[in-house]
């Protein structure tokens, strides 16, 4: 299984994949908000079929989501944005500060705002 002290999301993959290619830009832009807190991981089955096999990988593309050596959760299929942030958010604590104070979140940043009188 994957070891990582960071959750991280799995996405099995193929280049000849449409399904893989429409969710492609989600998986990028998740991974560069939530870098430093999620570890993004692609694997191409062409290229790695033992892999591939051991985890059970029948369809894609294929998302494993895993925490501490544990898969936590497996979507198969292309998923939209808000369904996957959804799932991280289920399965993953993202409970680390942003700068200025705020709490990242997987939708942006949360500040606390001063009260006006």
């Amino acid at each position: 299984m994957v070891r990582s002290l960071l959750p991280v999301v799995v996405d099995f993959y193929a280049d000849w994949c449409g399904p893989c290619r429409t969710t492609e830009p989600t998986v990028q832009e998740l991974a560069e908000k939530l870098s430093g807190r999620v570890k993004f991981a692609t694997v191409n089955v062409d290229e790695a079929v033992g892999v591939t096999r051991s985890y059970g990988i029948q369809a894609l593309p294929t998302f494993l989501f895993v925490e501490e050596g544990e898969e936590k959760a497996r979507a198969v299929g292309p998923i939209d944005p808000i369904a996957f942030r959804l799932i991280l958010a289920r399965h993953f604590v993202l409970a680390a500060r942003a700068p200025g104070g705020g709490v990242p979140g997987i939708y942006g940043v949360a500040r606390s705002h001063p009260k006006t009188r």
